[in-house]
């Protein structure tokens, strides 16, 4: 069984200076206090556009972002890659509510695909509807709520650029992940998803869907989808992650005092998480996954399926998934016995970005035991690096 805390494996490519910083960045997220003050700071800072880009780049930017452009990031790509260890090219500008901007990253979208075309480092294309579409569109197509002229307009605009970008991923063979957001929008975004696979997964799995596992209707949404795909004759793709929005969900839920969507507690949380983990691998003959997971315990068990269905390390329907910045001991020791593994590498212009890096932290923050377990990562590397 692969040892997770091989720190040698995990850090490997990282400078004195590499694990410094992040070691700097993760102890100070450790303290919610001030985590929470800096979350703060950041609006702050984006709502007055204060231009403090180059201290945001130097810090937070840097753990967790490959760079402003895709040429900036194409470091991070290689750098990644000696290590066998694919990128996911996220153009991490959220929030986007007005044509130029849907436009932006529509095309950002198509230059990721372009680079992506016969490039083994660069394994798979994400993107958010939001950034291709208003949020309130895909709020009124969640609760099938009639569109007016002017939105109507809008959703065939949008439909036609998810068109052209789904038919450029299935020209040049390269797999799409659409992301999962808030609940309130997420049964539009389950709709326009499962009718791209439909339309395109037929011979092999071009476009994922993402569930969010925090939520306790996901599991039987993953059920009845493969029923469905299995009846109909196509394949499902799969990212599954425990879920980025959990207190927002909650808040929301308690404030409009409707059922909270998302399970209270963590450990029914990763209960499903590990079922949708066995029904995937159970039903891999038409489920391809991506395991977007920073738990060791949820990967260990990844790898007992595997071996369970003698499935091979490198199987290509199978690939797990880190963020830029965190979770190397799993990333790196995973890559290191030749698992498929990629990690989100983020970019974009500093201010655009820092709506990610907010929700990053504030994140982060709900994960009981993540920043220490960071820290405790990086402390044993610098142990070894001094006894060494």
């Amino acid at each position: 069984m692969i040892d997770f805390n091989n720190s040698k494996n995990a850090f490997g490519d990282k400078s004195d200076f590499d694990l410094n910083r992040a070691f700097f960045l993760f102890q100070t997220l450790n303290y919610p206090t001030i985590s929470k003050f800096l979350t703060v700071i950041l609006k702050v800072i984006l709502s007055l556009r204060i231009p403090i880009d180059f201290l945001i780049k130097l810090t937070i930017f840097k753990q967790f972002c490959g760079g402003e452009t895709i040429s900036d990031s194409r470091k991070t790509i290689d750098k990644l890659w000696k290590s066998s260890i694919g990128t996911i090219l996220d153009y991490s500008a959220e929030g986007q509510e007005n044509e130029d901007d849907f436009k932006n990253v529509f095309d950002e979208t198509l230059k990721v695909l372009d680079i992506a075309k016969d490039n083994p480092k660069i394994p798979f294309v994400v993107f958010k509807l939001t950034g291709l579409i208003k949020f309130n569109i895909l709020k009124k197509l969640s609760k099938k709520q009639e569109l007016n002229e002017k939105e109507n307009a809008t959703l065939i605009r949008f439909n036609k650029r998810l068109d052209i970008i789904c038919k450029k991923a299935k020209k040049i063979n390269k797999p799409i992940f659409i992301d999962a957001e808030e609940s309130w929008i997420q049964n539009g975004i389950d709709s326009i998803v499962f009718s791209l696979m439909k339309q395109f997964n037929k011979e092999k799995v071009l476009i994922f869907n993402t569930v969010q596992m925090y939520r306790h209707d996901r599991l039987s949404y993953l059920m009845d989808l493969s029923q469905i795909a299995q009846k109909e004759d196509f394949k499902i793709g799969l990212k599954i992650v425990r879920g980025a929005y959990h207190q927002k969900e909650i808040e929301r839920a308690l404030e409009k005092g409707y059922k909270i969507p998302v399970h209270e507690k963590k450990s029914n949380t990763d209960k499903d998480f590990n079922n949708a983990l066995k029904f995937c691998i159970e039903n891999i003959n038409h489920i391809s996954i991506c395991s977007g997971t920073h738990n060791i315990e949820s990967s260990m068990y990844l790898l007992k399926l595997m071996q369970e269905k003698l499935i091979k390390n490198n199987d290509d329907r199978i690939y797990s998934s880190q963020l830029l910045g965190m979770s190397d001991n799993i990333s790196y020791n995973l890559s290191n016995e030749n698992y498929n593994v990629s990690k989100y590498v983020p970019y974009g212009p500093v201010k655009k970005v820092i709506p990610y890096l907010i929700r990053r932290a504030e994140e982060n923050r709900s994960i009981s035991g993540q920043m220490g377990r960071e820290l405790k990562n990086i402390l044993e590397e610098k142990r070894r690096r001094k006894a060494s």
